[in-house]
């Protein structure tokens, strides 16, 4: 970098050196030129006359108050003027634009018409270091330069051209700029292209352009005819910038919105998969991309594009690579070929440049993004790979909680639905059939049958069936000691084949194979140790179901035990409404513990606030039924702030009129996701109702008085109770007397009165 500084300065100062010989050159030649010379400033005052100009004007510069004839200062203008004054001398005037004293100045040539036309030395001069100058600027430019002819033929290129295309200007003379293209423009394009140029109108624009090697780029050309005397267009210079990176820069800054944008409009985390597997083949461009669910071995495509699409759904042993990014958590790329993958894969993975990227949300790696191509990867695109995968594991993470949260309601729905009809019917074939349809809508299976126990023989009875094409598949008896139900039977434990394909010499392996069955889970129903019977659901396509699944269809499996147990039904019925209601209020409690632990600075506060609740309840009497609700919506009090943003939510400072409007929607958000659940919906006073106020200033309804349910009058005092009494970064807590006066104060305001008499009460004992 010295040397070529050095190398700067020794030619900047010969350029001097060279700038004061022809300015000497210039001086000498101006004063003896036979041609009057004037220089004009743009303000109309004379700068300078030489010896011929003063004789023909019979004046000096300094005595020259303005030019004598009338003639507008407009370059390149010729025309014949006669001299005002005593000399009345008519003389041809020709002008052009420089510089004076660093200002914008006109030099005006003057010669008599009468006179014989010598050749103008100081003319030849001029245009021979105007040429020179000009040579040396376009040769110097960072742009490159292209002049061609009328026909679009190459005259000349400047080097900054050969740095950008590759071609010399060897190369390119007599050549067109045709040779450029790459095709990535329509004839339209070009035809509106030369349709400017040729009217004699500057063309600007942008045109993605071919290099020698191959490679593409992109510039902005600007396109300007030169016209000769006659207005005819006889060449075409062309200007051009490469803007390559800087469009790759906005390519990525708009497709990171449009990520961000369009994750927060995606409602399911499929729609997410497909955003960002897209975007990242658009970004950095690919032929194929995946998205692996985390493994350090192996791992399911949940979504394949280009090359890669048929492997949706399918397992892969990614070996070496899946283990370097499980163990180091960090961009994998290798732009060599990949030995191991196209062993194991032959035709899928013949990319000679592959990239993988971890996708780690909470220390936990929750999947892989993988995309491949031809040309290898430079940092700057693993750099955007790596800033949407961070980006995109966060959105997955917590799109994953969302729908393993909304799953766990589901499938509280459905066991509350089966109980229901378990505890409304003895009729044991509509038992059945809601427990089936419950069980295949809610892991998804494509048909479920029921198979009992033979009290007289070691068989099982078809029972009752759901999704099967063949009415042969919903008959007959099945033998313990050949049949998987009879495995399940013997062995008393559920059995799983995620692939069929892997089973072989069964009796009823040839309707299986009639319904196209690739998937098969049994589980007994057993009712007091005893075994009443198997579930089978069936699948047509390979079915994996995970441990919260397996849960599920367990209870539902017990759940229709229970059913079958007509003997003992009233019993089982209790005890399976004991199991239940812990469940929930375990489920429920579960949740209410999750949301404190998303907010370390409020843990515990809703332990707290329910157990106070509670007590005032039961201070004016309410009894234990409405009780279990007011508990339940308690715990669930803030279960609506899983619908707002972590940058609203755990924001540091105060928050604008609309991220205030948007962290009042949790009410709102609370009422949408636990209203569709029937039992959930007694417990709904608190969720929704809890921010309204007595006096009707609150949200989200302004319920004003005994308009605001009694359960979210007596939680607005334990909330704001707990809320002052409690630690927070920004203050200590209150002493109790400070909050008891506050509370007093509130009273018909925020609070019922009433109630603030029973609070007040109650913590005086």
């Amino acid at each position: 970098m010295i040397d070529n500084m050095i190398d700067h300065r020794q030619l900047l100062e010969h350029y001097k050196q060279e700038l004061r010989i022809v300015e000497a050159r210039f001086r000498n030649l101006v004063t003896r030129n036979e041609d009057g010379i004037v220089v004009v400033s743009g303000d109309g005052r004379v700068r300078f006359l030489n010896p011929a100009a003063e004789a023909l004007l019979g004046q000096t510069a300094d005595s020259l108050p303005g030019l004598p004839f009338g003639f507008p200062l407009i370059p390149n203008t010729t025309a014949q003027f006669q001299i005002n004054g005593l000399s009345q001398k008519m003389v041809e005037v020709r002008t052009t634009a420089t510089e004076w004293d660093n200002e914008a100045a006109i030099m005006i040539c003057l010669r008599e018409v009468t006179a014989p036309q010598p050749v103008s030395v100081a003319d030849d001069f001029l245009l021979e270091q105007q040429l020179h100058l000009q040579s040396a600027v376009l040769e110097a430019a960072a742009n490159a330069i292209m002049i061609t002819d009328r026909e679009s033929k190459v005259v000349w290129v400047n080097p900054a051209f050969t740095r950008l295309t590759g071609y010399t200007l060897d190369e390119m003379r007599g050549q067109t700029p045709r040779l450029l293209r790459s095709n990535q423009h329509n004839q339209p394009f070009y035809k509106m292209l030369w349709d400017t140029i040729l009217s004699g109108q500057v063309w600007q624009g942008e045109v993605v352009n071919k290099r020698k090697d191959g490679g593409l780029y992109v510039e902005e050309q600007t396109i300007t005819p030169v016209l000769n005397e006659q207005g005819e267009v006889t060449h075409f210079i062309s200007i051009k910038q490469d803007v390559t990176e800087r469009k790759r820069r906005e390519r990525e800054q708009g497709a990171i919105i449009e990520i961000v944008t369009t994750l927060r409009a995606a409602r399911t985390r499929a729609e997410m998969l497909t955003i960002i597997v897209d975007e990242v083949i658009a970004l950095i461009g690919g032929t194929s991309a995946m998205f692996v669910f985390s493994s350090s071995e192996t791992g399911e495509v949940e979504l394949g594009r280009g090359e890669w699409a048929s492997l949706t759904g399918e397992k892969l042993a990614l070996g070496d690579i899946a283990r370097r990014v499980a163990a180091s958590g960090r961009f994998y790329v290798d732009n060599g070929l990949l030995d191991d993958l196209r062993r194991s894969f032959p035709g899928l993975f013949d990319l000679p440049a592959i990239a993988c990227v971890p996708l780690i949300a909470h220390e936990q790696m929750i999947g892989a993004l993988w995309l491949g191509r031809q040309t290898a990867f430079t940092e700057v695109e693993a750099g955007s790979f790596v800033a949407i995968a961070d980006m995109s594991a966060n959105a997955l993470y917590r799109a994953s909680l969302h729908e393993q949260t909304e799953r766990r309601l589901h499938n509280l729905t459905a066991l509350r639905v089966v109980e229901q009809a378990t505890n409304s019917s003895f009729d044991l074939r509509v038992n059945l059939t809601i427990f089936l349809e419950q069980t295949t809508s809610q892991l998804g299976a494509d048909a479920a049958n029921v198979l009992l126990m033979s009290p007289n023989s070691p068989v099982l009875k078809y029972a009752t069936g759901r999704g099967f094409l063949s009415p042969a598949s919903q008959r007959g008896e099945v033998t313990l000691n050949n049949s998987l139900a009879g495995r399940v039977v013997l062995e008393r434990r559920p059995i799983s084949y995620p692939d069929l394909n892997l089973v072989q010499h069964l009796e009823r392996e040839r309707l299986w194979l009639k319904e196209g069955f690739a998937a098969y889970y049994g589980v007994p129903l057993v009712a007091k140790g005893e075994v009443k019977g198997v579930l089978e659901i069936f699948h047509r396509a390979p079915l994996k179901l995970d441990a919260e699944r397996l849960d599920f269809l367990e209870a539902l499996a017990t759940q229709a035990a229970v059913a079958i147990d007509n003997a003992q039904l009233f019993e089982s019925l209790q005890q399976s409404n004991l199991e239940l209601a812990l469940a929930y209020n375990a489920t429920i409690e579960g949740w209410s513990r999750a949301m404190d632990l998303r907010d370390r600075e409020t843990e515990g506060h809703t332990q707290r606030v329910t157990e106070v609740t509670v007590k005032l309840a039961r201070s004016i009497g309410l009894g234990e039924t409405d009780i279990v609700h007011i508990r339940r919506g308690a715990l669930l009090h803030d279960m609506g702030k899983m619908g707002i943003p972590d940058s609203i939510l755990f924001k540091p400072g105060p928050l604008t009129i609309e991220e205030r409007d948007i962290m009042r929607r949790h009410t709102v958000y609370a009422y949408e996701m636990l209203s569709p659940i029937a039992y959930l919906r007694p417990a709904l006073d608190i969720p929704y109702c809890h921010h309204e106020r007595w006096d009707g200033q609150g949200y989200p309804r302004q319920l004003k008085g005994e308009q605001i349910p009694l359960a979210a009058r007596l939680f607005a005092v334990a909330d704001v109770w707990d809320a002052l009494s409690s630690d927070r970064p920004y203050r200590q807590a209150w002493r109790q007397e400070q909050v008891h006066e506050y509370i007093t104060r509130q009273t018909g305001k925020h609070f019922d009165p009433d109630v603030v008499k029973v609070f007040l009460r109650s913590a005086s004992l």
